[in-house]
């Protein structure tokens, strides 16, 4: 693969993007218009970017800067920057190449292996006053869970729950875990649309996703079935995410995730 050129996240996200880019240099800076005056000017192959909130929102703008084309929540891609993409609520896998200009990818967090090792960020000056004007910011407060769609484990809670987090969360702090949700909870008013798992929410693909109440329709695999162990607990056999778990557990999910729980926490 020819030379990268890798916009910093964070350091976990950053080496995933390493990885799959081969020879990359990383550079730090919110500035689409500096990032995009770098990558022109030291011949890059490629831009990278991670495929979150933020991650897109800037790599779209650097897309423009460049006057080239974007593909957004790769899984995958080759040396050719041929992406791998999975759409259609995962109904499909499909390969796509930018065809004009400098292309632009960023690629879903936990679906490349990080890098070992990571070349030290170049911080690059400038800002984009001309195509955006910033009004007022305001810091996301962090809690004390990892963000849900950088996580490498995520627990999520759907009607089951009945309005109940706490053996959702208790279980999901046992193993260091994010905490997501179906839309059916988020509907429900029982949490806020940023634990949202789905098509109309976040897409996350961690080691481990345990689905804890959620009978499985299709808009809410579409944003988890990439996850590369599913676990499923429900009270109801038939209900379809069993189709895609790589265990599945038919019982009272407040009874399982409290054993579950306490075993864990035991062996720590």
């Amino acid at each position: 693969m020819s030379k990268v050129l890798v916009v910093a996240d964070n350091p976990k996200v950053t080496a995933e993007l390493v990885g799959a880019a081969g020879d990359a240099v990383v550079v730090e800076s919110q500035s689409a218009k500096a990032i995009a005056e770098y990558a022109k000017s030291n011949g890059f192959a490629a831009v990278f970017a991670a495929a979150t909130m933020d991650g897109k929102e800037l790599a779209g703008r650097i897309a423009i800067a460049l006057d080239s084309g974007i593909i957004t929540d790769a899984i995958a891609v080759d040396s050719n920057f041929v992406t791998t993409q999975s759409i259609f609520g995962g109904s499909y896998i499909v390969k796509a190449k930018v065809n004009r200009g400098i292309p632009v990818i960023a690629i879903r967090p936990n679906s490349v292996e990080p890098a070992a090792a990571v070349p030290d960020a170049i911080k690059l000056d400038g800002n984009d006053n001309s195509l955006v004007t910033i009004k007022s910011t305001k810091a996301k407060q962090k809690g004390a869970r990892p963000e849900l769609t950088e996580a490498k484990i995520v627990v999520s809670g759907g009607r089951g729950i009945d309005g109940d987090w706490s053996s959702v969360e208790k279980f999901a702090d046992s193993l260091g875990a994010a905490v997501g949700a179906s839309r059916a909870a988020v509907d429900a008013g029982w949490c806020s649309h940023d634990m949202q798992v789905g098509q109309t929410g976040k897409t996350v693909s961690p080691d481990l996703y345990v689905a804890c109440g959620i009978s499985g329709a299709i808009q809410h695999k579409a944003g988890m079935q990439t996850s590369k162990n599913i676990v499923v607990i429900n009270k109801d056999p038939e209900a379809p995410l069993f189709e895609i778990a790589d265990l599945g557990i038919v019982g009272d999910l407040v009874s399982v995730l409290s054993k579950a729980a306490e075993l864990i926490n035991a062996r720590k």
